[in-house]
Order: C-alpha cells, then structure tokens, then sequence
C-alpha cells in the first residue's frame, strides 16, 4: 500500500483515511443545509448571532475592500459585509459544500443582495485567488471541518494583503471546569437528540460536537497562525470560552 493511502486523520472521534474526510464532512453539511439556519437558533439559542456581531464588528472591514467569508455557508457574514464595503467592494462567499453555498445564495438573494456578491465553491486548503488580493478574512465555524488546518492558515495568509486580517470564530475549550461538563452534557445528549427531531438526523449533529472536541484549543491555535506567518495574533473568548475569535495580521 502507498504511504499516500495509509494517512489517517480524525472525523469526529473516528478515524478514516486523510483522503476521506472531506466527502465525510460533505455528507454531514448536506444533511443539514437546508434547516442549518433554523438550528444554529435552537442550539445556540440565538447568541450565535451576538458571536458574529462581535466577528464583523473586529473585521474592520470599510468601503472598498475585497472581503472573503470563507466556509460562509448561509450568508450571515456576507450578508453584513455586503453593506459594508459597499458597491466599490466585493464580498466572496466562499464554501467547498455546494449545499451549503446554494442555500447562503438564494437567502441573500431574496433580501436583494446581488450587486458585490460573489459565491464560489472552494477548498480552505488551495484557496483560488492570487498572493495578496483579499484585505479581510473570515471563517466562522468551519476551520475544525477542515482536513489540514495548517495548509489552510497558510493559504489564507498568502491571499490576504499586506495589512489584510484574518478572523477565526470558532467553538473552542471552556474556561471553568463546571462550564465544560454541563457543555460536554449538552453536547453529547440534547444536541444529538434536536438534530433527530428536527431533521431525523442525530448523527451530523454527533460528529459537530466530537469535532469542536478534537479542535485545537486557544493557545494552539494561536500558535499554528504564529507558524505560518500571522502577526500581532490574539484571541477573545466569548461564552465562558465555548467560543472564540482569532486575529491575525499580515504584515
């Protein structure tokens, strides 16, 4: 067998073939697309919209700029970003899960948000755009989804601009021990059990909590931003630490 075939990675708390994973995570984003929307409210009870006010707020993004919302999904970032850098700008929509891309564009669509929008299908890890074409970066929820985190950080710091930003909001580690077991005891028995009533589909909704689990904490991922290149890097946990938000900087 070639070394190639033999490379395992993690999906959850299983582990498949590196080569597999991203038709694994394809299969979970299909699944949930269509209501992805309608769970984040009920699993989040609506604070995710706080987490990406604060995200957009940190982007700096400003009339003119080139924005890319990387594993956008549904849109809510573009949506925000669309009104931000206004008709001299562009925002990129980018996912490498067609379904969750034709989801973001007929939602945006239908709220009149065509003009500086672009939707492109596309992989974290070779993103397709020129060295230094992007002032701003975000990818909210989607970097543990990602098969070689460190490839896809460094594609990222390639694309951005001299001065550009790159923003992570991501699910991460509790900063209490009481936090982490009731976290651990809604991620593993209530979330599962939404995700059958709502979409009859508890096994998606399994794998999400065993990947924010198998995510790289703060202070790792910090330092992997550090190893490809980023600057002036810092994170803010939000919730206790359940989430955080990474900035980096090129310079």
């Amino acid at each position: 067998m070639k070394e190639a075939e033999q490379k395992t990675t993690h999906f959850g708390y299983k582990t498949v073939a590196t080569s597999d994973k991203v038709n694994h995570v394809a299969d979970v984003f299909h699944s949930v697309a269509a209501k992805y929307d309608l769970m984040n409210d009920l699993l989040s009870f609506g604070i995710h919209r706080l987490w990406k006010r604060v995200t957009i707020a940190s982007s700096g993004a400003r009339k003119g700029q080139t924005i890319l919302d990387l594993a956008g999904g549904t849109g809510d970032l573009t949506a925000k970003f669309s009104q931000l850098v206004g008709e001299t700008g562009k925002v990129i929509l980018g996912d490498i899960n067609d379904s969750m891309l034709k989801v973001g564009r007929d939602k945006l669509r239908d709220r009149g948000l065509v003009s500086n929008i672009e939707y492109v299908q596309m992989n974290a890890e070779a993103l397709p755009f020129p060295d230094n074409s992007i002032d701003v970066i975000t990818i909210a929820f989607g970097l543990r989804n990602v098969t070689d985190q460190s490839k896809a950080l460094a594609s990222m710091f390639r694309v951005l601009k001299p001065g550009g930003r790159l923003l992570i909001l991501e699910f991460s580690k509790p900063e209490h021990e009481v936090l982490t077991k009731l976290y651990d005891m809604y991620s593993f028995n209530i979330l599962p059990q939404v995700g059958k009533a709502v979409l009859n589909d508890s096994e998606s909704y399994k794998y999400l909590a065993e990947s924010i689990r198998m995510h790289p904490d703060q202070d790792t991922l910090e330092a992997m931003m550090k190893e490809v290149g980023f600057e002036q890097t810092s994170y803010q946990n939000m919730t206790g630490g359940i989430v955080a938000l990474h900035r980096g900087f090129k310079f």
